[in-house]
């Protein structure tokens, strides 16, 4: 999938959360430091990128300009918001990384499955044999 054909912070892509996370950390603010100046605590602010619970219209209006974003964006992915992220000059590296911890962990399936049914096969042996 193309960078130009992926809406990074649509409704299909990312949700409310992500979108608070992404424009905090595009304004140069930490989570302490945006919560210090909404006037609310930390885990809250925590908890509405983690998509736990949603801000009051007042709180949503204020992030919003502090993060200069619209509040539309925030809520939907459309209006005024960020862009794409810039091109990763190590998305080949992630690529790779990803590929090769699909395949160990469906060796380790595989070898899950084996070992179940060696020791399903044991069972029978010992019930069958009375060792």
């Amino acid at each position: 999938m193309s960078q130009a054909s992926t809406d990074w912070y649509g409704p299909d892509t990312a949700t409310f959360g992500d979108r608070v996370a992404a424009s905090r950390e595009g304004a140069g603010m930490t989570q302490a430091q945006l919560s210090r100046r909404l006037g609310v605590k930390k885990n809250t602010l925590m908890g509405w990128e983690q998509d736990l619970s949603e801000p009051r219209a007042n709180k949503l209006s204020m992030m919003a300009g502090l993060l200069n974003v619209s509040i539309m964006w925030l809520l939907t992915g459309e209006g005024d918001g960020l862009t794409a992220p810039a091109e990763d000059t190590h998305t080949a590296d992630f690529t790779g990384i990803l590929a090769e911890l699909h395949e160990i962990r469906s060796s380790m399936r595989a070898n899950t499955e084996r070992a179940a049914r060696l020791e399903k096969k044991l069972r029978q042996m010992l019930e069958q044999g009375g060792v």
